[in-house]
């Protein structure tokens, strides 16, 4: 991109929004990369408001971060979606082509399967994963790239389990299901995947073994969890959510822009020093 180009836009949308690091991640990707006329701004979106602002895009905009509520609204939006995207039906990432197609993508999984391999989780003959929301299935996509064998998922719920159960079939991978009262069973996974929200895992920081494997515990605020502090301290492995979320950013980056490798150390640089001032 040249300065003649004029100007091109891009946002992150949500409802709440407010506390997004995708913006930070992204003007740092245009300044590193001298997209001197690229914006990158965050607008609180819900799933009533959705169509009508993707209606308004025009030729000026290269796309779109989405975050919940509106990953499986966008999609009859679109004219095309990834197979990626499909595997779980939510969409992270619209891209708009030159001709004015919308397109749907998932960057939250080959994300995942990056910030594992960053960190040198190649392969693994098991797993467990913590939780079964939205983002327990896109763990489950990654395993399906990683994990060759069964993957034991902890959850409150029947209707979680079957819905785990669905997304295995799905995806291929083998799934186990155990109940929440059984977590800290998980922790002699060689990896472990927490999904769940803030506080949720706090209780089990103290069954944490000697020389576990690797965690990846998905949140970024706040960092880290009681989860992650106590894994670090018996000198097992973790991933962090801002891994995920610099993962993830690096890939969209690459497909807005058409410019690749996007800077990730960069990127990685400025969400450690935004979460670093809050």
């Amino acid at each position: 991109m040249t300065s003649s180009e004029g100007p091109r836009r891009a946002a992150v949308l949500g409802s709440p929004i407010a506390h997004s690091l995708s913006p930070v991640l992204h003007r740092a990707a245009y300044a590193e990369l001298g997209l001197d006329h690229w914006s990158y701004e965050r607008h609180d979106v819900d799933e009533a408001g959705l169509p009508s602002f993707v209606e308004k895009l025009d030729a000026g905009w290269a796309g779109l971060s989405l975050t919940m509520p509106l990953k499986r609204a966008v999609i009859p939006l679109l004219d095309e979606i990834s197979d990626t995207a499909a595997s779980v039906r939510a969409v992270n990432t619209l891209v708009l082509t030159a001709d004015g197609r919308r397109v749907g993508d998932n960057t939250d999984i080959p994300g995942m399967v990056a910030a594992l391999r960053e960190r040198g989780v190649e392969k693994v003959e098991s797993a467990a994963v913590l939780g079964a929301g939205a983002t327990a299935s896109s763990a489950l996509a990654a395993l399906a790239v990683l994990c060759t064998g069964p993957v034991t998922t902890y959850v409150r719920s029947r209707a979680r389990a079957d819905e785990m159960r669905g997304w295995g079939e799905r995806l291929g991978v083998d799934v186990r299901i155990a109940d929440w009262a059984e977590a800290a069973g998980a922790f002699a996974a060689p990896l472990v995947v927490a999904t769940t929200p803030a506080g949720t895992t706090d209780t089990l920081a103290a069954a944490v073994p000697d020389a576990p494997g690797t965690l990846f515990d998905v949140l970024y605020e706040p960092w880290p969890t009681a989860l992650a502090a106590a894994w670090a301290d018996r000198g097992g492995a973790v991933v962090g959510g801002l891994d995920l979320l610099v993962h993830q950013a690096v890939l969209q980056v690459e497909q807005m822009t058409s410019r690749s490798p996007a800077p990730l150390a960069a990127m990685r640089a400025a969400g450690e020093a935004a979460l670093a001032a809050r």
